[in-house]
Formats: C-alpha cells, structure tokens, sequence
C-alpha cells in the first residue's frame, strides 16, 4: 500500500478525525470540480484517540453510515495517516537511476532514518525533482509509518465496504487542497502561508513555501475543549453540548464568559505552533494564515488572529469555486467546509 501512490479510479476521500468520519467524492467536467457525495458522520466517544484508531469496528461502521447517506457509489477510497505517525525525509539521489535501483537505494537509506525494524513499517518515495544547483540529482520524498498505522485504516475501510486504494499523509492532503484556496485568493506562488486546521482534540500547523510543506506540527488542543467547558457550564450531555455548541440555544452569557475565552485559547495556540516554526527557521513571519478545521467556522476567529498576530487570516473553503450535484445541501455543505480540507485534499487524488 503506497504512501504516495499514483493515477487510480474514482476514489472517495475518507478523513478519520477524532469525532467523526468524513467522507467526499468530487468530479471534473469542463475545467471545473463537482462535489458528488458527501457526508459527516460522528464517531462514538474515544473510538479514536488523537487521531489512533482504537475502535476499529466502530469507526467502521460510521463508515458504513457515511457512504449510505452519501449516496456515493464507488467503492475506492484515499485515506490518509496524521503526521506524527509518519517519518518524512528529503533525500538527494542520483537522477540516472532506474526504478529499481532508486527502490533498493531507498530501502538502504531508510535504514538510517527509520528507528524501527523495516519489516514493521510501510515505505513510499516520490521523485520531487532536481536539485537546485547539481542536475545530476534528484531530490527524492522518502515517507514511511509504521504498518499497523496504515493497516488500521485500511481495516476500517474495509468494513465500510470500502477498498483502500491511497494511504497518504494528512499533511500532503492538506496541501493538496490548499492549492484551490491558493487560487482562489490569487495567493503569490512564493508566499510563505501557514495552513492551521483545529479539529475537535488535534491542531495541525503545515506551512507552505510555493505550494510545498516544509514544516508541520500537531499539538493537543481543539473544539472538544469549548464542548466540555459548555457541558460543565450548563449540565448539558455530550450530545446535547455539541449541537448547542453548533446551531445556537445557549445562554446570553455563553458568549462572553465561555466562547470568548475559547477563541483567545484558540489564538495563543496558534501563536504558539508558529513559535515553535520560527525557532527552528530562517523565518519570523508568515504572509497568511488560513484556518481550516470545525473550529474555523466560529465566528471572529480570524479578526482576532489579525489583530493580535498582526497576520492577514481567512477561512478555508476549498470547495468554494466547486458546482454541487444535487443531492448536496449547500448550506450544510458550506458549514462543513473549513472542516473538509483532508477529505478534499484526498478526494483530489482521483485526478492525479
């Protein structure tokens, strides 16, 4: 099961968060993409921890739920592994080599690199082009995770009815989907973007330079934060917390003394991963922050980033320029849609 793969049949994009299973399938006709299927079905409680499968039956049977109602009818999907699980390296390499011997050199070379026995890791490189200043090399994408990261996921597919067909890297799925964001806002090919996706227990910082990651991070922090402290608060469930949490019905005095609080944590975090990048880089500033994940959609978010960061920020939707088949709700459709990035960035690898 390649890490990276290449050309495949129409794939639905499958992204296992921590609180839900995410599902898209888009199609291209005339220049322009179309999403066909889509669907976002909850996870039970602990079913996966900070992005490990614990439950493999439960998170297949959200799976199960989330093709039905989507009405999608291929069976292919790309799913993708979270980035702490994955070692990437950049490895230089003599460019007249043939496959073969690209495959055994890199098999030697991930020895040094991998601090695991090979025959429990899954491997996949991608030539990524010549190296600047000596032609002769190429500079070559070794990814390798763990096996049973990667056999989890396709387990979980597989009792969905699905066949696994991509195992890729969240990262690269993200800047896979950033691309249509990039051209969305005319981003200038060698900004330097950083791309922060809150999901529900896990942010991912990627940054970007011309459309490539170089740089990505996880730290424990997200949503379910703002749902516990609103289920304490108000002696709500779980269940109930999350749709109050969504649709509105909560107390006047949960906007000051509960959410404000919770999107000041939200920008300190955010702070904080980028801390982290500039310290370990050249750089000591970025030229947009993008904001994916459920979080992104509360409102002010990104005013607050721009003000306190001093950073022009927006929200990601890369579905934005996309037609809709007919049975996606485009309002639901673009609530959802900060929080899509991965699924998007997956369902892209239809077209490579």
């Amino acid at each position: 099961m390649g890490l990276l793969s290449t050309r495949t049949p129409p794939l639905v994009g499958i992204d296992i968060s921590s609180t839900a299973v995410k599902l898209l399938q888009l199609s291209e006709s005339g220049g322009r993409y179309r999403v066909d299927c889509y669907a976002v079905e909850p996870l039970p409680p602990n079913a996966v921890v900070e992005k490990n499968i614990v439950e493999v039956e439960a998170v297949g049977e959200a799976l199960r739920r989330a093709l039905n109602r989507s009405g999608a009818k291929t069976k292919f999907a790309a799913a993708a592994v979270a980035g702490s699980a994955v070692i990437t390296k950049i490895i230089p390499m003599p460019a007249d080599l043939s496959d073969d011997d690209l495959e055994g050199q890199i098999q030697i070379e991930a020895n040094q690199y991998i601090p695991y026995p090979l025959e429990e890791v899954s491997l996949d490189f991608e030539v990524l082009g010549p190296l600047k200043d000596s032609p002769e090399m190429v500079n070559v994408l070794l990814a390798a995770s763990r096996t049973e990261n990667v056999d989890l996921r396709v387990a979980a597919l597989d009792l969905g009815g699905l066949t696994a067909k991509i195992i890729d890297v969240e990262a690269y799925a993200m800047e896979n989907a950033y691309k249509l964001i990039a051209a969305q806002h005319n981003v200038p090919a060698d900004a330097l973007v950083a791309v922060v996706d809150v999901g529900a227990t896990m942010t991912t910082l990627i940054v970007l330079q011309g459309g490539r990651t170089i740089y990505s991070r996880e730290q424990v922090f997200g949503g379910k934060q703002l749902t516990d402290e609103v289920m304490r608060r108000y002696a709500l469930s779980y269940e109930d917390a999350s749709q109050a949490k969504r649709h509105g019905g909560l107390p006047e005095s949960y906007e000051i003394e509960v959410l404000e609080p919770f999107k000041e944590a939200m920008v300190q975090q955010i702070s904080r991963l980028l801390q982290f990048f500039f310290a370990g880089s050249e750089y000591n500033k970025v030229d947009q922050i993008v904001l994916a994940g459920g979080c992104a959609s509360i409102s002010g978010v990104t005013d607050l980033i721009e003000n306190q960061l001093n950073v022009h920020a927006l929200v990601a939707n890369p579905l934005a320029n996309m037609s809709l088949s007919p049975r996606v709700q485009a309002q639901v459709l673009a609530m959802d849609a900060p929080a899509l990035m991965i699924a998007c960035g997956l369902a892209l690898r239809s077209f490579d």
